[in-house]
């Protein structure tokens, strides 16, 4: 196989394992993979759209972390822990809302302002001088790309966004992203699996045509999955010329319409393209989207997700906007069923492993970058678990840099 838009060799000879089955089920292994993926890696946290105004803020919890993302008085977006400097409390208890001018911390009333400087702690006689600055939120590593606000709890083996979402770049300005604005907020919905085993779903289309009805009747054979490559991924669904035979597949295609501002072969596909390691950025000719998974624990996830929409939407759009969504919905909810299946068979002494077909090739790309950051990844037997770390630890100093 070869991927002729990214120049990349796909090996006839690959490797069809995936990740062993004592992975999606360790707590010790969880632990690493919270501190050496998802807090030295670039999350989405918000669109701009969702902090349209000074002062307006959105609070943003994972792993154990607390994000505050919010514009200051010169509308400048800032993102900083939402931990106040006193005692550690949550500075900002809503996940969404705006402020008048400062932050006020709800435990004992420290006030920030909205550049993240301490403008004040409450009975100030009762401590010494504060230096306004060193007694500050912590801020946090952000970049905004093309609208979406991406944040990193600390420096991490990833370039900067808009180097690592070059590759994608082309395509995605199309869209005009930093336009669009919300739709119905955020979205969240918990799973009782392994955020593993929802990426593992998710990073392939092999099962689209039976699992995915709406689907396949929208693109059907049409759909590509290209492999992660240095972080990122694409996978590209283009309408059928058929009618369509549900319902929401029919009429959606009857109402979607070309869009001035996309070529042309952009009028009828949705694409998606991966993050590593949890996110994707999806988008039709309607809507941008973005969605990601976090663990809760071994075997429970949360899964984010937040859509946005052209700013001078008509009706038809709309209708088209509302279609798309219901058949997206669907989808999901025949996802998590998918994961829930997947996930409770590697607990099971009869699991084998994987043996990926060669549409599923981003699966075994994705397995491939988890190796190269946690090479314990690679040990076949279930290892104890008070050995996890130090094994993971002797394994990377041995691997070739």
């Amino acid at each position: 196989m070869r991927d002729e838009a990214r120049n990349t060799e796909v090996p006839i000879d690959w490797d069809r394992r995936g990740l062993p089955g004592w992975c999606y089920h360790s707590p010790s292994l969880l632990e690493l993979e919270k501190n050496e993926l998802f807090k030295t890696h670039w999350q989405i946290a918000c669109h701009i759209s969702d902090i349209p105004e000074v002062g307006s803020f959105l609070s943003f919890d994972f792993c154990g972390e607390r994000a505050l993302i919010l514009r200051d008085r010169d509308s400048e977006v800032r993102a900083f822990h939402n931990i106040c400097r006193h005692r550690g409390s949550r500075l900002v208890a809503k996940e969404q809302g705006k402020c008048a001018n400062a932050l006020v911390c709800p435990f004992h009333g420290w006030v920030y302002n909205l550049d993240g400087t301490l403008r004040g702690a409450a009975r100030p006689e009762s401590f010494p001088d504060l230096d306004k600055n060193a007694f500050g939120l912590q801020p946090l590593e952000m970049e905004i790309w093309h609208g979406f606000v991406f944040i990193r709890m600390r420096p991490g083996p990833q370039p900067m966004v808009a180097d690592l979402l070059a590759p994608i770049e082309g395509e995605i300005a199309a869209y005009n992203m930093a336009d669009h604005v919300p739709t119905d907020g955020m979205w969240t919905e918990e799973s009782p699996v392994n955020w593993k085993s929802i990426r593992d779903v998710d990073n392939e289309g092999y099962h689209v045509a039976l699992a995915h009805p709406a689907l396949q009747d929208l693109y059907g054979s049409t759909y590509v999955d290209e492999p992660y490559v240095d972080g990122v991924s694409k996978s590209d669904g283009r309408f059928t010329p058929t009618k369509g035979r549900r319902w929401a597949v029919r009429n959606y295609k009857k109402f979607s319409k070309p869009q001035p501002h996309l070529s042309e072969h952009l009028h009828k596909s949705w694409l998606y393209f991966g993050i590593f390691p949890n996110a994707v950025i999806a988008t039709t000719p309607e809507t941008v989207l973005f969605y990601q998974e976090f663990p809760l624990s071994v075997g429970k996830s949360v899964i984010r997700s937040a859509t946005y929409r052209n700013p001078n939407e008509d009706r038809q759009q709309r209708a088209a906007r509302y279609l798309a969504a219901r058949i997206d919905r669907e989808t999901v909810e025949e996802d998590i069923q998918l994961t829930i299946w997947s996930n409770e068979s590697m607990a099971s002494d009869s699991f084998e492993g994987f043996y990926l077909s060669d549409l599923e090739y981003g699966v075994r790309s994705h397995h491939d970058h988890l190796r190269r950051i946690l090479p314990i990844y690679n040990v076949e037997d279930t290892p104890r678990e008070d050995e996890i770390v130090k094994l993971n630890a002797s394994l990377s100093a041995e691997a070739p840099k």
